[in-house]
């Protein structure tokens, strides 16, 4: 039976967590180009990443897995549902790599020319609908 590939992934982590998931639910499911992307981060887009694959049988009961793990709404350390600041969306993207500013910009640039991985890069959330990055604000105790 042909091996269906569900999702691809640029972290290893990532990758076994989702693998886990479905294998937790009975779906049997497999890892392929995980050893060369974790050894050689750089060789991900030739490779072109973590590909975890599934039984053509079991994709359709994968892919419903795959949505509710999608669906999930993102909490803060309070447990309030984080929404977007700017737009005040509540479908975001979870540890999304961020390298926006000038030291954003000189790590590109030292990576492009050094050909190595990105030294510097923030981990933020980002709005799928309007693409804002952002922090979320932790609430601070107040002492009475």
């Amino acid at each position: 039976m042909p091996l269906i590939t569900l999702i691809v992934f640029d972290n290893i982590i990532e990758a076994h967590l989702v693998k886990s998931k479905l294998e937790s639910e009975g779906i049997t499911a497999y890892l392929f180009d995980e050893n060369i992307n974790t050894m050689y981060p750089l060789y991900n887009i030739a490779t072109g990443g973590i590909k975890l694959k599934t039984d053509e049988a079991d994709v359709e009961k994968a892919q419903k897995i795959l949505t509710e793990i999608n669906n999930n709404q993102y909490s803060d350390t309070n447990n309030q549902i984080l929404s977007c600041p700017e737009c005040g969306s509540k479908d975001l993207y979870n540890n999304f790599k961020s390298m926006k500013g000038i030291k954003g910009i000189f790590s590109a640039v030292f990576s492009f020319l050094s050909m190595t991985f990105p030294i510097y890069y923030k981990v933020v959330y980002k709005c799928k609908s309007c693409g804002h990055e952002f922090r979320p604000v932790e609430n601070q105790a107040v002492n009475s």
